[in-house]
């Protein structure tokens, strides 16, 4: 066995005969991420400003910077 692929790297690239190529769009949509958590990110957002609307003005000024 080896270890970089000579057995294979020069081989051509397998073309299905029952499937039309896929264009780089659509292939690309399959691997792009998905929202795995449903409205975490609203509730980060209504947690942040709950958080800011207690800080004084000192504070809120240090946490804006």
């Amino acid at each position: 066995m080896t270890d970089n692929y000579e057995d294979i790297i020069n081989l051509e690239h397998h073309k299905s005969e029952n499937y039309p190529w896929m264009p780089e769009a659509d292939r690309a949509a399959q691997f792009a991420p998905f929202a795995a958590l449903v409205g975490f990110e609203d509730l980060i957002e209504q947690t942040a400003r709950l958080h800011a609307s207690k800080l004084d003005e000192k504070h809120k000024s240090e946490f804006d910077e």
